[in-house]
């Protein structure tokens, strides 16, 4: 198929552009001309917890749309030494625009907290849905890796290494396409870097390894994440995160029955340690991925275009519909109470 070949500049000129001017204009509603703080907002319910903050669905008093709330208590990131991973997580967003990425709207502090207003995705976390069916068709599976890895390239082109994607990092909206979330392990990556971060089951050999390494570990991480859709669980699993990293590093990659010969084929240029064999890390880059049989009846113009039917459209009884996440107790203390402010200084970008 002739369209597949000409991925590149369009991915990262063309879905670009289109995107950002759409940004630029609501960015205007969410209100832009001053600077955004906790007031212009409703605080509805909570969508999801992490290690330093929690996930709110809020709704703008200015234009009546919903938005998600991330709200990061500054004591926790600092005690977390995760200073530079919530950094790089509002630059990396906010430099970026494509239709299967979150949007960053903007972002605002008082003394306690950080808050980053994003787009509100009602479909909730893929893995959720994965769960509830156990294991998804080679269709299924190769619609949701064919839009993360248009946002992957995209990514790339900006030299952006995602290094955290995993189901419950991708999120499904109305229409039923995805958008990834959860910066926080991103970084403007030119060559190499060291740091160890990312889910366990989904660490590509040389992190694990230590060894210095690219954007090349999001091409194996696809390829786990592939895995999973189709089986139904991770290539690689232990209890013991040591015995786990072992198998990564030595197992010999075993695939169901029901897998077909082109996913297994995909899937072994993807998982392997070899970095002079692994797709998407050759010469002819992210097209030895899209080329491959596997996607053979897969149009990648018409699915950035958001024109590819998705499997599974939520269900959903309005705009400010959360329930595709699970519930959560909510906090008591109320935010942006007037209160000493030692951290501050590490985000003024806040």
């Amino acid at each position: 198929m002739e369209n597949k070949q000409h991925g590149k500049d369009f991915v990262e000129e063309g879905g670009q552009i289109a995107a950002k001017e759409q940004k630029g204009d609501e960015k205007q509603q969410v209100g832009e001309h001053a600077k955004l703080e906790l007031t212009d907002f409703r605080l509805l319910r909570t969508l999801g917890t992490g290690s330093f903050g929690r996930v709110h669905l809020v709704q703008s008093k200015h234009n009546g749309r919903y938005y998600a709330i991330k709200v990061l208590k500054k004591m926790e990131i600092v005690r977390l030494k995760q200073v530079a991973h919530t950094k790089n997580e509002r630059d990396v967003l906010m430099s970026i625009s494509h239709p299967f990425i979150v949007n960053l709207w903007g972002t605002f502090q008082d003394d306690v907290n950080l808050y980053m207003v994003m787009d509100y995705v009602p479909g909730g976390e893929l893995f959720s849905y994965l769960r509830k069916s156990k294991r998804f068709s080679e269709s299924t599976a190769k619609f949701y890796a064919a839009e993360v890895l248009l946002a992957i390239v995209y990514l790339h082109g900006h030299d952006v290494c995602y290094r955290d994607l995993k189901p419950e990092n991708i999120l499904i909206d109305s229409t039923g396409n995805i958008r990834i979330t959860d910066f926080g392990f991103a970084k403007r990556v030119p060559d190499v870097t060291w740091t160890l971060c990312g889910t366990p089951d989904y660490l590509a050999p040389e992190v694990i390894q230590s060894k210095g390494y690219g954007k090349a570990v999001d091409f194996w991480s696809l390829g786990i994440l592939i895995y999973e859709m189709l089986a139904g669980y991770p290539p690689f699993y232990d209890e013991s995160q040591f015995r786990l990293y072992e198998k990564i590093l030595t197992s010999e990659l075993k695939f169901p029955p029901h897998f077909s010969a082109e996913a297994r084929d995909l899937l072994k240029h993807l998982l392997t340690s070899d970095l002079t064999r692994r797709y998407g890390n050759l010469k002819n880059g992210y097209r030895d991925v899209t080329e491959h049989p596997w996607f053979g009846d897969m149009d990648f113009e018409k699915m950035l275009h958001r024109q590819v039917p998705a499997p599974y459209v939520p269900p959903l009884s309005g705009d400010g519909d959360a329930s595709n996440f699970d519930q959560y107790p909510e906090e008591k203390m109320p935010y942006g109470l007037p209160h000493s402010d030692p951290y501050g200084r590490y985000f003024k970008e806040f």
